[in-house]
């Protein structure tokens, strides 16, 4: 799990943006390395934009940067349920040949 800070630089979030960013490379390596090795395990992340959840909800002038971050082409915030369904997308068969893929879900936001 990671987010969509790692896409992006902000003057305020170096470290944190660093971190994912660093999150997201780590990831390909990995899905190589157990590719290579014959491991059967597939490495993939999940980058969530913004979501309706206690953090988001901290975050000092919470309102205002929402009302100015959050503008996505869906035209909301996202639900914890948005990630759950992609996870459980993620550990089923149904995505067998993904590794070392990113799946943002952020309603848009890096489209923009």
């Amino acid at each position: 799990m990671s987010s969509i800070e790692g896409f992006v630089g902000d003057p305020n979030l170096a470290a944190y943006n660093a971190s994912k960013g660093g999150v997201r490379l780590l990831t390909k390596s990995a899905a190589l390395h157990c590719s290579l090795n014959d491991y059967d395990v597939r490495v993939n992340t999940v980058h969530p934009g913004y979501i309706k959840t206690p953090l988001v909800d901290d975050i000092p002038g919470a309102e205002e940067a929402q009302s100015q971050r959050t503008q996505t082409p869906m035209g909301h915030i996202g639900e914890p349920n948005d990630i759950a369904y992609i996870c459980v997308y993620l550990a089923s068969d149904e995505s067998k040949f993904a590794t070392g893929s990113e799946f943002t879900v952020d309603g848009g936001y890096l489209a923009q």
